[in-house]
């Protein structure tokens, strides 16, 4: 069930979009970020809470052109769409690389998860080392400049009485926990497709429904 939040007067809000977590967890609800009006949704989620919205930030990560140049300009284009709406800013981190030795250390961790006998083992180790830990990309830094922006804006220089993180992922659990223990009001919200329970067993949270986005979120 979710919680309300117990609020006697509209405070000052900032919303922080973890983008990744976001774009992937919409996508699973069949609904497309590049189609989402964020102004509407940061306003929806901020009255949600009562609270007033001052800002939003979206942080993202952006990939690396030479990989991919349609997906670079693409992507580059909706982060544009987004800085560009009243009280928003864009926040990005390139996206890394994994070094040979992580994709090494992977690849022979999904290989010893495997459970594959002393036979089979080797021969998958010799003939299938491109198709398994092949991921050779990933998202670096970005949880943590979210969480220091939301230090800094609500604790440090108080700039809002709270924060509001569009999330799903529970490694902000620390650091929203910090923020509270400070005075400060701190909720968060996403869709339910990966929205942990741990997340929402510490803060006052919202489920984005699918219906709610399709219905007054769109652009």
């Amino acid at each position: 069930m979710q919680k309300k939040a117990n609020t006697k007067s509209r405070k000052n809000a900032f919303v922080f979009y973890d983008g990744n977590n976001f774009y992937h967890n919409v996508k699973k609800v069949r609904v497309k970020a590049s189609d989402i009006d964020f102004s509407k949704l940061s306003e929806i989620v901020c009255s949600h809470f009562n609270c007033l919205h001052k800002r939003s930030v979206y942080y993202n990560s952006v990939p690396d052109i030479k990989d991919n140049e349609r997906m670079y300009w693409r992507h580059m284009k909706f982060l544009n769409e987004i800085n560009e709406l009243p009280k928003f800013s864009v926040k990005t981190r390139k996206l890394q690389k994994s070094s040979t030795a992580e994709i090494l250390l992977e690849k022979k961790e999904l290989l010893n998860s495997l459970g594959l006998c002393d036979k089979c083992k080797p021969i998958v180790d010799a003939n299938c080392s491109d198709c398994i830990g092949n991921i050779k990309t990933r998202e670096k830094g970005i949880d943590v400049m979210i969480a220091i922006d939301m230090l800094n804006l609500s604790v440090i220089d108080k700039k809002c009485d709270c924060c509001i993180l569009i999330s799903g992922d529970a490694d902000f659990v620390p650091v929203l926990n910090l923020i509270k223990k400070h005075g400060k009001s701190v909720f968060s919200a996403s869709v339910t497709k990966g929205y942990s329970y741990e997340l929402r067993k510490n803060v006052p949270f919202f489920i984005l429904r699918r219906d709610l986005l399709l219905a007054e979120c769109l652009k």
